[in-house]
């Protein structure tokens, strides 16, 4: 009797293993269907693509990243000329299998910590003996099997490395409050905090500000969204940088969409965003040049 149910157990397991896989190969093929379809539309074609390896064809073509980094740094201050980068946190996330690969974090000595009251990191501790050389070449490794890095307000993590003891990042850098267009359904904000994403997925937030504890939060969100393949190739997207035409008494459309006043433009509410998203503002922008 004991065998019996021992049995039963494993083949309910088992089904439901299987059913899993059939729900994640459904929801690949779906995304592929849209994304040809998509690319047909741009293009002009009319006849849909009838087969299922097409289909991936077009998804192997999109440069769907198989390794990102996920990346957050901790800092003195907020300006890169005068404050230090502190600390780098990181996890080697494989997008198909939602499985963190590895994780790493390491402290990078100051003399003074002008943000210790924000991370809690006393500036004597970033000084006592640890292997950084070591460390640095290990992220270094970490970057290069990685195809994009991903941080969250990702303008400001990049902007700390090529700089002293860091090393130049030269792979593209999906940020995952400003590219990703999360899912209505999660209700979440234009530009969502770390926080807010982490409980709109069910991830448990701690009271703890450090580069790691962040990169956990991003990767147990990447492990519950169904859709990451889906928002990882939209966020790749070139960008453009468009500012918003708007009367004053309506800045709050370009607000709730996203729009920074005084940020990029000055004395205007602007953005960078997909031609694709553009195109369902429901106010009127205009393309401006980054370097104007």
């Amino acid at each position: 009797m004991i065998i019996e149910v021992r049995l039963i157990n494993f083949e309910v397991k088992e089904e439901q293993i299987h059913q899993k896989e059939s729900e994640q190969l459904n929801f690949l093929d779906e995304t592929t269907k849209e994304i040809a379809n998509e690319k047909e539309k741009d293009l002009g074609v009319k006849s849909p693509l009838q087969s299922k390896d097409e289909r991936f064809g077009i998804l192997r073509n999109e440069h769907f990243p198989e390794n990102i980094l996920i990346l957050d740094t901790e800092t003195s201050g907020l300006d890169n000329e005068n404050d230090d980068c502190l600390e780098v946190g990181s996890i080697l996330f494989n997008v198909k299998s939602r499985s963190v690969l590895a994780q790493q974090s390491f402290l990078l000595p100051v003399e003074i910590n002008n943000a210790e009251k924000i991370n809690n990191i006393p500036a004597e501790i970033t000084r006592l003996p640890q292997p950084l050389s070591e460390a640095i070449k290990y992220f270094e490794s970490l970057v290069r099997v990685s195809n994009v890095i991903v941080a969250h307000n990702a303008e400001f993590d990049k902007k700390w490395f090529g700089l002293k003891k860091l090393p130049q990042i030269e792979k593209p850098w999906i940020c995952s409050m400003d590219d990703i267009t999360w899912p209505a359904d999660r209700q979440l904000k234009t530009r969502p905090s770390v926080r807010d994403l982490a409980l709109a997925y069910g991830v448990p937030v701690w009271n703890a500000h450090r580069a790691l504890t962040d990169c956990i939060y991003l990767a147990e969100v990447f492990i519950r969204c169904s859709e990451l393949e889906k928002l990882l190739i939209r966020a790749l997207e070139p960008k453009v940088l468009l500012r918003a035409e708007i009367s004053y008494e309506d800045r709050n459309l370009a607000k709730n969409a996203g729009f920074r006043w005084n940020d990029a433009i000055k004395g205007a509410w602007s953005r960078k965003m997909s031609r694709r998203d553009k195109e369902k503002l429901d106010f009127p922008v205009q393309e401006v040049d980054f370097h104007s």
